[in-house]
């Protein structure tokens, strides 16, 4: 049986009904939704059977429903009588308890009747209990009916807007949308129209919008604590190999331009869209520009803005690293990550700044934002993107990864670490190979995105990779993350020969056993000629990681060896050489 995962747990129930058991059922109704198991024990050394008689079981049964259904225990019942099952384990009762997300309209889902002190949540490192301003902001999201950026602002006026921002949107707009009525309506007109500025029917308030102001506002406007005090758009390009470096090209709130929401879109999009390939290809004589993968950005871009909590002290990020940009926006999630990744889904936090987009042509309300994006990057041929979320402060991150899964150098590395031979395994073991190799490490919920599996499925399938020696496991229960061996393939045994050919099998004359002198005899003999550090580590048999640090400088300084880009260490296309004499 699986292990504790950020959606399964066990409790002890032999001596009473666990008591904690309604904390974890509010941190999964706020977070993913997940199971909690009475009758099984874990302990650091495995799980074990808790006895549950016939009679406790009953008695469990009526204990939960009479709480569930009462408001001072918790806030809501999720569950339906289905969701509640007893099976037999071993010949012991097992008690599962099903419990989905709550909706957005459902949350915060809390213990007792006090939100403030009984709502919780889970991260990697465990369960904590939500803070006041954490419990604010779900029932903000909770209130459909009053998106966040529609707040009217008190003193605001045309001064406190950028004109010059104004303009060029309208310049977009028509060049989107020519024979749009709107374009003919003077700025406050048009302002209303697109929720920018707007009249409160209750309360008969009248004033520019938190929308109007993200979007066409002047900045220090924008960042004054009536409005949105840590709003800070940033863009980072990191694409020197040298760790060292700093980002190479940025652009944040300088004071050299207004940094609004749309003047951080004209700048940042393009540039970003500037990095895709641009192939050429026709359409009824015309050649066509807009690529999947440029609207797939596009889209990626829009989201990050529409979706931003902006009460979240986080800044809206949008990084270029090496072959992956990464879009990070402050907030939650108001879908689960399943939901997302099966699209069609239309849940926005920010509806004004939503139309705004779409009035330009770069954002539709039909949930087929996620479509797009996987859609530009499956034909592109690229790595499926991938979300994940941290908290404190609330982060959702996007990654876009412009690598093939299984190019030439995954496969060199993953051979150069476990052989040859690895290469021909079963195609969802081999991808996961790759995914722990170009990303460090890989985790159960990773895989259930990038594989399609149920978890159940994937445990299995780490698990054996684990047993096999492909794979090691750092951490437990639900922390657990899964990297390759960090020690050499030639010691990793037979374990690995039952899934294919023994990995010490890749050449007669490389030792199993080498000394560091003989690893840099075997590395001269092999760079004859300009050669790559995977394609050093597969010859020789060696785990490129530990050559990278522990040989190949020493090497280097010895004069033994010579980079084919010696100012650039970690160049992506960086080979080595035995220096000439």
């Amino acid at each position: 049986m699986e292990s504790e995962s950020e959606d399964l747990e066990f409790k002890q129930a032999s001596g009473g009904f666990p008591g904690s058991f309604w904390d974890t059922y509010s941190v999964f109704a706020n977070t993913e939704g997940g199971t909690i198991i009475l009758g099984i024990i874990e302990k650091n050394d495995g799980l074990y059977l808790d006895i549950l008689s016939d009679d406790l079981v009953e008695k469990y049964k009526k204990d939960f429903w009479n709480n569930v259904n009462n408001k001072s225990t918790i806030s809501c019942n999720l569950l339906k009588n289905d969701d509640v099952q007893v099976v037999q384990f071993n010949g012991y009762n097992v008690m599962l308890f099903h419990i989905p997300c709550a909706s957005r309209e459902q949350q915060p889902v809390y213990r007792t009747t006090n939100p403030y002190s009984g709502t919780f949540k889970r991260n990697f490192e465990g369960d904590y209990k939500c803070t006041e301003k954490e419990v604010q902001r779900m029932f903000a999201d909770a209130n459909d009916s009053t998106p966040a950026d529609s707040r009217i602002l008190t003193n605001y006026s045309l001064n406190d807007l950028d004109k010059e921002s104004l303009q060029q949107y309208r310049q977009l707009f028509a060049v989107a949308r020519p024979s749009h009525p709107w374009l003919g309506l003077d700025d406050m007109t048009l302002l209303e129209k697109l929720g920018g500025y707007r009249k409160d029917r209750e309360t008969g308030k009248v004033g520019f919008t938190v929308a109007g102001l993200l979007m066409f506002g002047k900045y220090d406007s924008i960042t004054d604590n009536a409005c949105t005090p840590d709003f800070f758009p940033d863009y980072q390009e990191w694409l020197d190999d040298d760790p060292d470096a700093r980002w190479s090209t940025r652009i944040y709130p300088d004071g050299t331009w207004e940094a609004n929401l749309f003047q951080y879109y004209r700048r940042v999009l393009p540039r970003l869209q500037n990095f895709l390939p641009n192939p050429f290809k026709l359409e009824g004589n015309i050649r066509k520009e807009e690529t999947s993968a440029r609207v797939a950005v596009r889209e990626a871009f829009i989201n990050l803005c529409i979706h931003a909590d902006f009460t979240v002290n986080a800044n809206l990020l949008v990084k270029h690293v090496k072959n992956k940009f990464v879009f990070s926006n402050p907030g939650t999630m108001l879908i689960t990550k399943a939901q997302y990744y099966k699209g069609g889904q239309s849940v926005c936090r920010n509806k004004s700044l939503q139309k705004m987009f779409m009035m330009l042509g770069a954002a539709e309300k039909a949930g087929s934002g996620v479509d797009k994006i996987l859609k530009g990057w499956n034909d592109a041929n690229w790595r499926t993107p991938y979300i994940d979320t941290t908290c404190r402060p609330d982060i959702v991150n996007l990654y876009l990864p412009m690598v093939s899964l299984l190019d030439m150098d995954v496969k060199n590395g993953l051979t150069g670490i476990l052989g040859k031979e690895i290469v021909h395994i079963e195609h969802n073991r081999l991808l996961t190979l790759a995914l722990a190799y170009t990303e460090g490490y890989i985790t159960n919920e990773r895989l259930r995105y990038a594989l399609n599996m149920h978890k159940a499925d994937i445990y299995l399938l780490l698990k054996d990779l684990c047993n096999k020696n492909y794979l090691r496991a750092e951490g437990h229960g639900r922390g657990t993350k899964y990297c390759l061996p960090i020690e050499n393939v030639g010691s990793m045994g037979s374990n690995v020969g039952s899934m294919g050919s023994n990995v010490g099998s890749m050449g007669s004359n490389i030792k199993k056993r080498m000394s560091k002198e003989e690893i840099r005899e075997e590395i001269m003999i092999t760079c004859s000629d300009w050669v790559s550090l995977d394609y050093i580590a597969a010859t020789i048999k060696r785990n490129s990681g530990y050559l990278l640090d522990y040989i190949i400088p020493s090497m280097l300084e010895d004069g033994l060896i010579e980079r084919m880009y010696p100012k650039v260490p970690r160049h992506p296309k960086q080979k080595y050489r035995a220096r000439q004499k």
